[in-house]
């Protein structure tokens, strides 16, 4: 029985850089920890609330800024082990904790007391003589509150405090059916012809996922790392599509661990949610702090790309179903043919197969290309350290270091697919960076892949979205590590919605890149770098299937914003709303959402991504239009450019309204056709 001496929340951590000490803290730790977590908490939200002091910065929203130390600590390691490495005692005390925390939170966004001192501090900030930074914090604070229900009726706030616990309660039960389905679907390729087209490297992960799972033989299971290929590189049509029959279906099994009533009364409840607040919609109340603002300047920009994208995939169809004729097939093709057709299109078309292009992008050469990118842009260096504790034996991590030496930050990489994991990628911290109370505190951040893990002693290889992906999470990761700003609530990644992706998907730009290509896309096999003609290729199949990757991502964005323009959404129908959706906007049969909304965890694992699912592409507008900058220049690592995307974007935080960083770094306001012709719908 652990008791609160052996417990190592409620110790000084002795490790380097004071990260968690991972092999002392076990599942019954957290509950004791979290307890007195949310006391302390509470406490001191009560002093700050009480204080006979007239309200000032310091003893108001300094104050608050600093409160829930424990509670930041406890939570930073519950929550990214409940998705980067998870178990059932973990599952269960998610369960507790998630409406707890909602319920705890919620109550401080309501508390009279603490809205009044913040209240009085706004109705006289141009008194208070402060300074641009302390300014946003005290403007964002009060929205942050107001936004929570700070000055409703007390009866309307009862009811919002439970609205909010039992979507909490909700949202960990979507993402937990999800992991359950993903970790139990394993389909057995038991026959030569259930393997028929799979080449080396897609046989030895289904070998090793097989033998993970007690299975003799291979086996995929529903992890994108591995039906995406398969669905790509099997000649087994009827695989093919039991494959995806199984991905597609993720949620809606029927049984315990089916979505469809759970996301029926997230919707409902969200709709109440909003109209407590004085809104029409959940999707007005989300977009409300947002750079997009509106719903209608959402549905202009998706308005905008579908029509162009539903076009191209109508042209890119036809191709396909030439591809099967002129092979002697006499079927129609269907959504599980399209990744297989597509790549031999592609191949006919470019003389480019995965195949090729595989064995150049090891995973640890991506790693090296991603730190050596942010070193040339912005002079951080990375030192790996094997003495620091990790929560898996796989887990590597990195000291990050400034120009002169000087530490910044620690990055943790975990990389491999695993069961305990639920499935995508993401960044996540440990701790956030601050300066505030005398403290320079640097960031503990992680970057969690699920990429299927080579045999032992074989290099892991990678396909290009796979190279992008590794890009795109390290850019939300230097947007945690480069972080320079004073307040903790501010910090990071801490910005609008629709601005987070801009860092990461700005970033990606620099894989495709020949400076890139040509140091670190090194053959696995013969140390060859890539040559200049396969380079030449990639860079002018990069748009090829194009139509098809925007009506998916497009298509989900838009039943997202449906989803949430319903002013009520009692007795909705899930499925059948989204089905009501497709055949409005004109969905391609042969193409399904990227993310069917019984598996949809952006948007149903929490609020993150709800009615804010469009923010991938808003950012897009940005980082085409960012990276273009660089293009005019002639040279990708332009030292004064680099300066002013780490100064404005990177290292600001939410310092100020993104649409004034973004103008801070390009000189003006960012040009939506960039987006066009970067997805090849305008001439480049």
């Amino acid at each position: 029985m652990a008791t609160a001496a052996d417990n190592p929340f409620f110790k000084t951590w002795t490790t380097p850089f004071g990260v968690p000490p991972f092999a002392e803290i076990r599942p019954e730790h957290f509950r004791p920890a979290f307890d007195k977590a949310f006391a302390d908490h509470r406490l001191e939200i009560d002093a700050i609330a009480n204080d006979p002091a007239q309200p000032d910065f310091a003893n108001t929203i300094d104050a608050l800024e600093l409160s829930g130390e424990l509670f930041d600590r406890v939570g930073g390691v519950f929550w990214n082990l409940a998705s980067a490495d998870t178990n059932p005692e973990l599952q269960a005390i998610e369960r507790e904790i998630a409406p707890l925390a909602a319920k705890h939170y919620a109550a401080i966004g309501m508390n009279e007391g603490l809205f009044r001192r913040i209240d009085a501090l706004w109705n006289r900030v141009d008194a208070l003589g402060l300074d641009p930074e302390r300014r946003r914090v005290l403007e964002l604070t009060r929205k942050r509150f107001v936004r929570a229900g700070a000055m409703l009726a007390p009866d309307a706030k009862k009811r919002l405090a439970a609205i909010i616990e039992r979507l909490a309660e909700l949202g960990t039960a979507f993402s937990q059916n999800v992991l359950a389905d993903e970790a139990n679907t394993v389909i057995p390729l038991e026959t030569a012809e259930d393997r028929a087209g799979l080449p080396d490297w897609l046989l030895a992960a289904a070998a090793r996922t097989a033998e993970e799972r007690g299975l003799k033989g291979w086996a995929i299971t529903t992890s994108r790392s591995l039906v995406e290929p398969f669905l790509q590189f099997s000649t087994s049509r009827p695989m093919r599509e039991k494959a995806y029959a199984a991905w597609i279906g993720r949620g809606e099994s029927g049984g315990a661990t089916d979505n469809r009533s759970v996301v029926a009364e997230m919707l409902a409840l969200r709709a109440e949610r909003a109209r407590l607040l004085g809104f029409r919609t959940f999707a007005e109340y989300k977009l409300e702090p947002a750079m997009a603002k509106t719903p209608d300047a959402v549905m202009g920009l998706l308005e905008r790309v579908w029509a162009p994208a539903r076009d191209r995939a109508a042209e890119e169809r036809a191709a396909l179903q030439d591809m099967i004729r002129s092979e002697g097939g006499n079927f129609e093709l269907g959504a599980h043919d399209w990744r297989h057709y597509s790549a031999k299109v592609r191949a006919a078309r470019h003389a480019l197969d995965e195949g090729e292009i595989k064995p150049y992008l090891q995973l640890d050469r991506i790693i090296e290309a991603a730190f050596d990118t942010a070193t040339r842009l912005f002079g951080v260096r990375f030192e790996e350290r094997k003495d620091v504790p990790v929560y898996r034996s796989d887990v590597r991590a990195w000291e990050v270091k400034d120009r002169d030496g000087r530490h910044l930050a620690l990055f943790y990489g975990d990389y491999f697919a695993r069961p305990s994991k639920r499935s995508g990628a993401w960044m996540n911290s440990f701790r956030s960076q601050y300066k505030l109370g005398g403290e320079d505190v640097r960031p503990i951040v992680v970057n969690v892949l699920n990429f299927a893990r080579a045999p032992e002693g074989e290099p892991t290889l990678l396909s290009f979205d796979d190279a992008r992906t590794v890009f795109h999470e390290f850019g939300h990761a230097l947007h945690g590590m480069l972080s320079d700003v004073t307040y903790p609530s501010i910090s990071g990644t801490s910005v609008a919605r629709d601005f987070v992706e801009f860092p990461s998907q700005v970033y990606e730009h620099w894989l495709m890149t020949p400076e890139v290509l040509s140091r670190f896309a090194v053959h696995a096999g013969t140390g060859e770098p890539m040559p200049q003609s396969l380079i030449e290729k990639v860079q002018a199949a990069r748009n090829f299937n194009m139509g098809f990757a925007t009506v998916e991502y497009a298509s989900s964005a838009l039943v997202d914003m449906a989803f949430h323009a319903l002013e009520t959404a009692e007795g909705v129908d899930p499925l059948a709303f989204e089905r009501d959706v497709l055949a409005r906007i004109g969905m391609p049969a042969e193409i399904a959402m990227r993310h069917r909304t019984p598996h949809f965890t952006h948007v149903f694992s929490g609020d993150g991504y709800s009615a804010g699912y469009y923010s991938y592409l808003w950012s897009e507008v940005l980082d085409a239009d960012g990276f273009s900058a660089f293009e005019e220049t002639g040279d990708v690592f332009h030292p004064e450019l680099a300066a002013r995307l780490r100064e404005h974007v990177y290292a600001a935080g939410s310092r100020r309204d993104p649409a004034e960083a973004y103008r801070a770094f390009r000189g003006r306001d960012p040009d939506v056709d960039a987006l066009l012709r970067k997805r090849g719908f305008l001439p480049a």
